[in-house]
């Protein structure tokens, strides 16, 4: 029996007059009477939803949303409602996983704090598509330092050598008309410990978190915060060029922290005290360092160096739009009232940073550094 035929099934039995509410008894009845192709995890959630209603009635357009795996917060308000626990033990009990079916329970843990969200993601992942977002950038901006490190002879602290800062990737002041410099000066960076810190961040934060939220919703958030770092730089520091993945990295791990303390109780990854000190150590060391290289460089240097801006706006980014994306796990943005408002707030500093580029600097006279 098919998706569409069990539909059909349901509504012909349960909904013949097309009233668009179901029985929830008969509804139980059907469930537990038929082998309905479902994951296990699934016919937990509609039992669930069937017995949650007070009405005892279940809206038809929920339970097609439920098996056609669109985004709903239809379980979510069916568990909120306190009238049936999932029939099954916590995921940690689950015998004789293999290595992977072990790392996807892993990633569960450590990234949502609910029980039923967890079964939901662990029954319902498919190795098929993999993460290729944050492995694809990462690598990329691997090749590119290996590229750029062989040509400068030069491993640490790129931004001294003369010829760095005439890469068409770079986001330099001079060059602010030159608009895909906001986003691909990501795959530059200052040396050898940025990009390790980067590429580290992004493979153990990232890299789960697009596993459980998706490629499309994690690439927003990520480049969110990349565009974010280079118009707030362009806005406060507009002397500074910018390198580095820092804003997106620091927007997703932001994003991650702000959702473990958000749901602090709920949150089962082991150590997550000390892990969450020692997040906050490396990025408070990372910005440390930024701030250190911007005002007091180590060598005389022809011009300015990079800003620190971009971390700070990243996180802000992260702990706004990121902190609405990974509470909304399973449902649908659009739904979500809060979404709407960070993304209008985000367009207006949007276009605001556009306005300020093409008209402040003029106004201003702000004297940046001849281009390289």
């Amino acid at each position: 029996m098919d998706r569409s035929s069990l539909l059909q099934l349901i509504q012909e039995q349960l909904d013949p007059e097309n009233t668009g509410f179901i029985g929830a008894d008969t509804f139980t009845g059907l469930v537990h009477s038929h082998e309905l192709p479902l994951d296990p995890a699934k016919l937990d959630m509609l039992v669930a939803l069937a017995q949650s209603n007070e009405q005892g009635q279940v809206c038809y357009q929920e339970l097609v949303d439920l098996i056609s795996s669109k985004r709903s917060s239809s379980f979510k308000r069916a568990i909120a409602n306190g009238q049936r626990a999932l029939p099954r033990d916590g995921l940690l009990d689950e015998p004789g996983l293999g290595v992977y079916k072990r790392f996807v329970r892993y990633v569960a843990y450590e990234i949502l704090p609910r029980e039923v969200d967890r079964h939901w993601y662990f029954y319902r992942h498919r190795s098929c598509p993999p993460p290729v977002f944050m492995a694809s950038v990462t690598l990329a901006q691997i090749v590119v330092f290996l590229c750029y490190g062989a040509r400068l002879n030069k491993w640490v602290l790129q931004t001294y050598h003369p010829e760095y800062m005439r890469s068409p990737l770079v986001y330099h002041p001079s060059h602010r008309a030159r608009a895909w410099r906001f986003l691909t000066y990501m795959f530059m960076h200052v040396g050898l410990e940025q990009l390790g810190f980067n590429a580290l961040l992004q493979l153990m934060i990232g890299v789960p978190l697009e596993m459980v939220h998706g490629l499309l919703r994690i690439s927003l958030l990520y480049l969110a915060g990349v565009l974010a770092g280079s118009l707030t730089v362009s806005i406060t520091d507009m002397r500074a060029p910018v390198v580095g993945g820092s804003g997106g990295v620091y927007a997703l791990c932001s994003a991650h922290l702000a959702n473990v303390v958000m749901n602090w109780a709920g949150m089962r990854c082991p150590y997550k005290l000390l892990r969450m000190v020692l997040a906050l150590v490396c990025m408070s060391s990372e910005v440390g360092r930024a701030v250190w290289l911007r005002f007091s460089p180590p060598l005389p240097a022809s011009g300015p160096q990079p800003s620190f801006m971009a971390h700070l706006a990243g996180a802000v980014v992260g702990v706004s739009m990121g902190l609405t994306i990974l509470r909304s796990y399973e449902e649908r943005l659009r739904d979500q009232c809060g979404w709407w408002v960070v993304l209008l707030a985000y367009g207006t500093f949007l276009l605001f940073a556009i306005f300020w580029n093409i008209f402040a600097y003029d106004l201003l006279g702000a004297h940046i550094p001849p281009p390289p």
